[in-house]
């Protein structure tokens, strides 16, 4: 219809200007030259001879087709011209799920901050993943990226023929349309696992009965993380969601200026032979340093990552932040996470202050945290910790280094919404940063991978695994390091946690064994000493 309009608009407008030239102006011109003029006029290059006239109807007229010309030029074509070819020359992203052929993959309906660390994961697991997405321009971005994309506007539209050669489902929707996408799966014959992420947890059970494997609540998980690190009454109190098994706890611990660690070197904090701690990695100036060797310095404000059992975590905690404090634990931000966060610690006991820049229930302080005075005000000098559950994180870097200001010594947490951030964050001082994605990533990574393990930076895995072909042997005189790459840092037996291996200390059939080292090594230690089916 465009295409056909444009040129009866230039004859129109020629058959009009012929006409209005001969009997305003009084100058007649040929239909050529009209047609010329018109052409001219809409398409604003500019005029031939005719510039001036002197009739008022007529330099009325010229000025329509003048306003004319700029409405085809300026508002037409970039709204229909340039989109029409962009469709026809962009690559048309696939409407359906993959043929049923090749490699079977995870299909994860809607992208978002949630799955970004899953999907991560997986592809260094070798394993393919397809996304459902319904926004175009988020599905394009993905498809910039190499990622395997279903555009699909509405689950309506979404066909689930071949939806049999999917591995797993993961359901990121709202909690409506994964309920929907549960129920159509199970109606086309889908018999594997499906995995939900929900916002409600008493949509937990309706999910449940319906034919899901399993249904979290990442943000109630992230809220008891966050909560766990402000409160020694939570448990588990160092660990929050970093745990393996039912003994072996992994901890962040920030190293303040009174900690009797600081200043020391990693060898002679002997955390192994004193605490009975293994150092996984450590934080210094935002730089995160897997496996740090032993003239390493523990420098006030680094934060080492340590694995051990509870008690042995707590004992550590006390001692990298020796501050005994009594004040109110603060938290900024009253959103959804912010309740959550309040909610447990008033359950453990603990009193609370919080700060938003709206007034709303349950706000004590109404006011923008990065006014010093609010914050004084707030109690920060003088407080347990601050919980910082805000909803940017450009908010939440800023946040944090106004509280460093005020209370440098402060055990200070923050949720961040990307986790490229946390880098930044623990540059600037906090204490310990956790993102939604890397809660749901870690839960569902569990069920999707089969291994119990706990991704603590993108070049450190720590893998709980059997024994295997390790029975019988030195835990570190087997080889593994110098065959793998990756150590073994600890022992899980009968209920207690072996990180410092006697001469004589030998694995049992019984034990689970607890390797760190990057994606490559772990995946070498599967190929050399035990196979993917016996990892658990």
């Amino acid at each position: 219809m465009l295409l056909a309009a444009l040129p009866v608009t230039v004859l129109l407008v020629g058959f009009l200007y012929m006409e209005a030239m001969t009997y305003l102006e009084g100058t007649p011109r040929d239909f050529l030259s009209s047609l010329e003029w018109a052409a001219e006029t809409l398409t604003a290059t500019g005029y031939g001879a005719d510039t001036h006239w002197k009739n008022p109807l007529m330099v009325a007229f010229v000025i329509i087709i003048q306003f004319l010309g700029l409405f085809l030029v300026f508002l037409l074509f970039p709204v229909y011209v340039i989109p029409f070819f962009e469709e026809r020359f962009e690559t048309r992203l696939p409407s359906n799920l993959p043929a049923p052929k090749g490699e079977r993959y995870v299909l994860i309906y809607c992208y978002g901050p949630t799955v970004s660390v899953l999907i991560e994961e997986l592809a260094r697991y070798g394993r393919r993943v397809v996304i459902i997405e319904d926004d175009e321009d988020t599905a394009r971005r993905l498809h910039e990226q190499g990622l395997e994309v279903v555009l699909s506007r509405t689950l309506d539209e979404l066909s689930l023929d071949g939806i049999g050669h999917a591995q797993a489902i993961v359901a990121n929707g709202s909690d409506q349309d994964n309920a929907a996408l549960l129920l159509s799966a199970r109606d086309n014959g889908f018999e594997g696992p499906i995995y939900a992420l929900v916002e409600d947890p008493l949509h937990r059970q309706p999910l449940t009965n319906w034919g899901a494997t399993a249904v979290d609540t990442p943000v109630h998980v992230l809220a008891a993380a966050l909560a766990s690190r402000a409160s020694r009454r939570i448990r588990p109190t160092i660990q929050a969601v970093q745990q393996l098994g039912e003994h072996v706890g992994v901890a962040e611990l920030r190293i303040h200026n009174d900690s009797p660690l600081a200043g020391e070197i990693l060898s002679q904090a002997q955390l192994r032979e004193r605490h009975g701690v293994v150092v996984l990695g450590q934080w210094h100036n935002g730089q995160f340093v897997p496996r740090p060797l032993a003239d390493t310095p523990l420098s006030p404000g680094d934060i080492i990552v340590v694995i051990g059992r509870e008690p042995a975590l707590e004992s550590l905690g006390r001692l990298a932040i020796p501050l005994k404090r009594h004040g109110p634990i603060i938290i900024v931000g009253f959103g959804e996470l912010g309740r959550l966060v309040q909610g447990m610690l008033i359950d453990a006991g603990e009193r609370t202050v919080t700060i938003d820049s709206e007034q709303n229930e349950g706000v004590d302080i109404v006011g923008n945290a990065l006014d010093r005075d609010i914050l004084i005000q707030a109690g920060v000098r003088d407080a347990s910790a601050v919980v910082l559950a805000l909803s940017t994180d450009s908010e939440a870097l800023f946040v944090a280094t106004m509280v460093r200001e005020c209370a440098p010594n402060v055990p200070l947490v923050a949720r961040v919404k990307q986790t490229q951030a946390v880098s930044r964050l623990y540059r600037v001082g906090v204490d310990f940063a956790l993102s939604i994605g890397q809660v749901a990533g870690q839960l569902l990574a569990q069920h999707l991978l089969g291994n119990e393990y706990i991704s603590l930076e993108q070049d450190l895995k720590l893998v709980r695994v059997g024994a295997s072909r390790l029975i019988g042997n030195h835990p570190l005189r087997a080889g593994v390091r110098e065959r793998t790459g990756c150590q073994v840092v600890a022992i899980e037996r009968a209920g207690e946690v072996i990180v410092e291996f006697a001469d004589d200390c030998r694995v049992e059939e019984a034990d689970a064994v607890f390797l760190a080292g990057s994606q490559k090594s772990i995946d070498a230690y599967y190929s050399h000493f035990q196979t993917l089916s016996s990892g658990n």
